[in-house]
C-alpha cells in the first residue's frame, strides 16, 4: 500500500472569496504580515502500489476537483 497526497487549489485566475476572507479576518484577530491567502482541498488515499500516476491523474480530475477553475498536484508519500 502507497500513500497519497492530492492537493486541489483554485487557479490563479480564480477569484477565491474563502482565502479572502480569512485574510480579511486575520488583522481583526492580532495576526499581521499576511498579505494573501488561497483555501484549498486536501485528499489522502491509500493506494495498491499496481496504481499508477495516470490513473491518479484519472481520479483526480474525474472525482476530486473541477478542472475549469482548480488545478491539482499529486504527492506520493510512501
Amino acid at each position: 500500500m502507497a500513500r497519497v497526497v492530492v492537493d486541489v487549489m483554485p487557479k490563479a485566475e480564480i477569484l477565491d472569496p474563502q482565502g479572502q476572507a480569512i485574510v480579511g479576518a486575520l488583522p481583526r484577530l492580532g495576526f499581521a504580515g499576511v498579505s494573501d491567502v488561497r483555501q484549498g482541498k486536501r485528499f489522502e488515499l491509500e493506494v495498491d502500489d499496481a496504481v499508477d500516476d495516470a490513473e491518479l491523474a484519472k481520479i483526480a480530475e474525474s472525482l476530486l476537483c473541477n478542472t475549469v477553475i482548480e488545478e491539482w498536484k499529486v504527492t506520493r508519500l510512501s
